[in-house]
């Protein structure tokens, strides 16, 4: 089977953007692929070096959440990143050929360096992010790695340290496939991108009702400020929503009339969303509270992980050492 790896950074709960556009994707990918899903707790460092008490809380949490969406620990390797060390192994051997220019010209550096002006992130950790993102790949010679169209800039350097190791020393990694996931458009509350950071999340911790409350407080199309005014659909958020959890295409045509001829208002259109919300979320909460009253199970999970995990990483990291005709003590 090909091998996939994936990772999210323990920054708190998961929102339903997280489970439209990637824990959907994994769930699917671990019935026919060898699937290594790591909660990347160093990468998490990276901007909040000087505040880790969260660290175990949020490790926790993205650990609830993966298995309320349907992860399953027997299909998969579920496992903090931390807990392996040959990722920071992988890491200082791939720090040694990875030139300055590559890191400093990706784009997502730049980018993040103007957004985060709060904090400083005159770091190594921060600038050497994709050498770390790429040892996370290479260490177990994944081919695909599902990411959105934002880390594509990341998964590139990935793939150049790969080429670039085996020209020195031979070869030893597999080039990973670009592999982008489909990411449905999954706005806020307020209409713009979901964000903890926006206060506008629709999280996979939130109970039914405080969902149904959130649904129904949403940004609308902003022409229609009364009932009787006809609307776009394609400018309502909430239309976006349905266009996930309502499978009934008949439906949301009727709906989408319904809007552009004010046959329908918005406390309507709300209504039904909230009970398709209703009916597929609720397992996944189910799942959720179970697995939340079960603390030695989850540290078994990670346990477990991370013992699968440093087999397949252990094997690669023996190669590495041969490649650089280093002595590994055994």
């Amino acid at each position: 089977m090909d091998v996939v790896f994936s990772g999210m950074r323990p920054t708190g709960r998961l929102h339903l953007g997280h489970m439209a556009g990637a824990l959907s994707n994994w769930v699917k990918l671990q019935e026919d692929h060898e699937c290594y899903f790591s909660i990347v707790d160093w990468h998490a460092l990276m901007s909040d070096y000087a505040d880790p008490s969260k660290l175990s809380l949020n490790t926790r949490e993205v650990l609830l959440d993966w298995l309320a969406a349907g992860l399953d620990p027997q299909k998969c390797a579920i496992f903090a990143q931390s807990h392996v060390k040959q990722h920071t192994e992988l890491h200082m051997a791939l720090s040694m050929i990875s030139p300055l220019g590559w890191l400093e010209r990706c784009p997502t550096y730049k980018e993040q360096i103007l957004n985060l002006r709060n904090k400083d992130l005159s770091t190594y950790g921060f600038l050497g992010y994709p050498v770390l993102m790429a040892s996370d790949i290479l260490v177990y010679k994944a081919v695909k790695v599902p990411v959105g169209e934002d880390q594509t800039a990341h998964l590139e350097i990935s793939r150049e340290l790969a080429r670039r190791f085996n020209n020195f020393y031979g070869p030893v990694f597999p080039e990973p496939a670009i592999t982008l996931t489909y990411n449905p458009k999954i706005p806020g509350t307020d209409g713009r991108k979901m964000s903890k950071s926006y206060g506008n999340s629709l999280d996979i911790a939130d109970e039914i009702p405080v969902l149904g409350k959130k649904i129904r407080a949403m940004t609308t199309d902003p022409a229609r400020e009364r009932r009787t005014d006809p609307g776009d659909p394609d400018r309502c958020p909430v239309r976006d929503l349905h266009k996930f959890f309502n499978p009934d295409s008949e439906q949301m045509d009727e709906i989408a009339s319904g809007c552009k001829t004010a046959a329908i208002g918005c406390v309507d259109c709300k209504k039904i969303l909230i009970a398709h919300v209703t009916e597929y979320m609720t397992p996944i909460q189910e799942r959720r509270k179970y697995f939340g009253g079960r603390g030695d199970e989850l540290n078994g999970i990670l346990a477990d992980g991370a013992a699968r995990a440093r087999v397949t990483a252990e094997r690669t990291m023996d190669e590495v050492y041969e490649a650089l005709s280093m002595p590994k003590l055994k």
